[in-house]
């Protein structure tokens, strides 16, 4: 696969987040923005985040080993049928994007689709909702990042780890510590135990069990972060 991929339905053009720098001027101003929230808080430790490591152990090694594609959508208010597409077709391009040195499953692979001039996130919320099932099926997650998006957390429910500077919609590969967020529907908690049940952590296993015997209250404890193994157990 070559350096951009474009989406068969959307036509949107997804590039190596290494070479829009020089390959895309329009999205220079997105790209550095991005790398600068990147740097400042994602790789960074947070005395609210509610566990040691930084914000996001992945972001690091995935840069450095330039497994992170972005693409940008210029609309101010796109319109909801192409902003489908272009998630169908993301369903579609991220199982297939080149993964460096790493296995065909690295989990270090993300794919950012940024809306620089989007000021209604409404929609935003409205496609992670409907989309979220699809990639949760196919053992992805579909993350939505937007200024004052007020989704807390896991170790620290006062935290809004998903509070951006750009409006977002993120693909990455599920991992064994998003159990807490596949809770709300027996679909989301049935694809996460056929992704990960011949290797799952014992105490994951046993929160599991306390879930389903009606212990609501029970909660997974945090992992220890190894961010540069890409076989490793840990949250983002």
């Amino acid at each position: 696969m070559s350096e951009r991929v474009i989406g068969p339905r959307s036509g949107l053009q997804w590039v190596s987040l290494g070479d829009t720098g020089s390959s895309c001027p329009a999205a220079r101003s997105t790209v550095t923005a991005f790398r600068s929230w990147a740097d400042s808080f994602l790789t960074q430790p947070s005395d609210e985040l509610g566990r040691d490591g930084p914000v996001c152990p992945y972001v690091r090694p995935s840069m450095r080993r330039d497994l992170l594609w972005m693409a940008q959508v210029p609309a101010a208010r796109p319109r909801p049928m192409w902003l489908r597409a272009i998630i169908r077709d993301a369903l579609e391009v991220y199982p297939e994007l080149p993964t460096g040195n790493g296995s065909s499953t690295s989990v270090l692979r993300g794919l950012i689709t940024v809306f620089p001039n989007m000021t209604d996130y409404t929609l935003i919320d409205e496609i992670h909702s409907e989309f979220k099932s699809n990639f949760v099926e196919r053992g992805f997650m579909l993350g939505q990042f937007y200024p004052g998006c007020d989704q807390p957390g896991l170790w620290n429910k006062e935290f809004r780890p998903l509070d951006g500077p750009l409006p977002m919609l993120v693909v990455r590969s599920m991992m064994t510590t998003d159990f807490p967020f596949l809770l709300d529907r027996p679909e989301w908690a049935d694809a996460y135990v056929r992704k990960f049940a011949p290797t799952l952590p014992a105490h994951v296993r046993s929160v599991m069990v306390s879930r389903l015997t009606s212990r609501p209250a029970s909660w997974v404890p945090a992992y220890e972060v190894q961010p540069e193994d890409e076989s490793c157990s840990t949250s983002r």
